[in-house]
C-alpha cells in the first residue's frame, strides 16, 4: 500500500491528535503479527510519535521489510524473524500486543491446527514474558467468541452464543476463546497485567491482497474495477470497523482498560449488512453485484453467522469514540489502495 498517500496520513494525524494516546509517549511495545492489517497500522501509529521504541515479531523477514522497511534505519524499531509458536526473546517491554493469528477463512479452512496452535502458543509465551517482565498485555480477541446470536441478539461481553465444535473452522473460535481463559489463568495464578479488545470484522488500507475475507474481496474487486463477487445472499449482517478506529479502540483499551476485563471494539457507524458492502464497492467504478455460490474448499472456512453486532458502550465508557462512517471509510480504503 501507499502511505505516504494524504488519506492514510491524515488517518494517523487524527488518531494521535487524541489527547487521551498521551501516555503512550516513551513507552517500549513488543507487538507480534506486527505484518498484518492491525500490526501494520499500530505500527506506523507508533512510529509516527517519534519517540516509542517497538519491537516488532513476524515469520517473514521479507514480508516484513515491504511492509515496515521504512524503519529499519531507526534506532526506535527492531525487527524480530520468529515463530510466535517458540518462546519470545527475553525483551523488556511495557506493553506487549500478541496480533500474531490466521484471520482470514480460506487460512481456517487449509491450516487449522497451525490456526489453533498459533493463537493458544502465541499468547502463552506472550504472557509468559509479560509476567516476566512485568509488561501489561492486551490479547486482541475477536467477535467471533460469542458464537452465533440467538435471533437478533447484540453481544455485550457477557454474551455467550450458539456455538458448534462439529467443524474444523472452529480451530479459530475456540482457540481465541481458550487463548482468553489463559489469559484470565495468568491473571489468577502469576498476577499478570491482561486486558482483552474484542475486536468486530476490520478492513482498511493496510489489508493483505492474499486475504480472502469477504469485505477484502469486494475491496480488490472494486480496486481492479471488476464487478463485485458476493459468495451468498448477503443478508448477513456484521459489525465492521475500520482499522483506524480499530487500532483506537485498542490503544484506548490498553491504556484505559481494568485488569481482567473484556471491551468489544466497534463502531454503530460500520454496521453494515454483507450485500449493501458489496454495493459501496461496486457503486464506487459504477460496476454491478454478482452472486456466486462459494466452492467446498472456500465454504469450509466461512462462517456460518447470519448477524454479528457488537455492543460499544463498555469502551466507551473509557473515552473511546468511533470516528468513520461506511462509505467514507470504504472510499478512503479503495483510493489509498488503488494508488498503488
Amino acid at each position: 500500500m501507499n502511505k505516504e498517500h494524504e488519506l492514510y496520513k491524515e488517518d494517523i494525524r487524527r488518531l494521535l491528535s487524541s489527547e487521551g494516546f498521551n501516555a503512550l509517549h516513551k513507552k517500549t511495545f513488543l507487538i507480534t503479527g506486527a505484518t498484518g492489517m492491525v500490526g501494520t497500522m499500530l505500527v506506523d501509529v507508533l512510529m509516527a510519535l517519534g519517540d516509542v521504541k517497538v519491537y516488532a515479531v513476524g515469520r517473514n523477514k521479507e514480508k516484513a521489510a515491504e511492509r515496515l522497511g521504512e524503519y529499519y534505519g531507526s534506532d526506535l524499531f527492531s525487527f524480530i524473524e520468529q515463530d510466535v509458536s517458540k518462546p519470545l526473546p527475553v525483551i523488556t517491554a511495557d506493553y506487549i500486543i500478541p496480533l500474531a493469528s490466521n484471520t482470514h477463512p480460506l487460512a481456517y479452512s487449509q491450516y487449522p491446527v497451525e490456526t489453533m496452535l498459533t493463537n493458544i502458543k502465541g499468547v502463552e509465551h506472550a504472557l509468559e514474558l509479560a509476567v516476566r517482565c512485568h509488561a501489561k498485555l492486551i490479547y486482541p480477541s475477536t467477535v467471533e467468541v460469542y458464537g452465533n446470536a440467538r435471533g437478533t441478539d447484540v453481544f455485550t461481553e457477557d454474551y455467550t452464543g450458539q456455538l458448534n465444535l462439529a467443524t474444523s473452522r472452529a480451530c479459530y473460535t475456540e482457540s481465541k476463546r481458550t487463548a482468553e481463559a489463559l489469559c484470565q489463568s495468568y491473571i489468577a495464578e502469576k498476577g499478570a497485567q491482561v486486558v482483552i479488545a474484542r475486536l468486530c470484522r476490520i478492513f482498511g488500507p493496510t489489508m493483505l491482497m492474499s486475504d480472502s475475507k469477504a469485505s477484502s474481496q469486494f475491496i480488490k474487486k472494486a480496486i481492479d474495477n471488476e464487478d463485485i463477487v458476493l459468495k451468498s445472499e448477503g443478508k448477513q449482517y456484521f459489525s465492521y470497523t475500520y482499522v483506524a478506529d480499530a487500532v483506537a479502540g485498542l490503544l484506548t483499551v490498553l491504556l484505559y482498560g481494568e485488569n481482567g476485563m473484556a471491551y468489544n471494539v466497534s463502531s454503530e457507524k460500520t454496521n453494515v449488512h454483507l450485500r449493501d458492502f458489496a454495493q459501496m464497492c461496486a457503486d464506487y467504478n459504477g460496476r454491478k453485484v454478482v452472486f456466486d455460490l462459494p466452492t467446498e474448499t472456500e465454504a469450509r472456512g466461512y462462517s456460518v453467522a447470519m448477524q454479528a453486532i457488537m455492543s460499544n458502550e463498555r469502551i466507551k465508557g473509557i473515552g473511546f469514540t468511533p470516528y468513520y462512517n461506511m462509505a467514507d471509510a470504504v472510499r478512503r480504503t479503495i483510493e489509498i489502495l488503488k494508488a498503488n
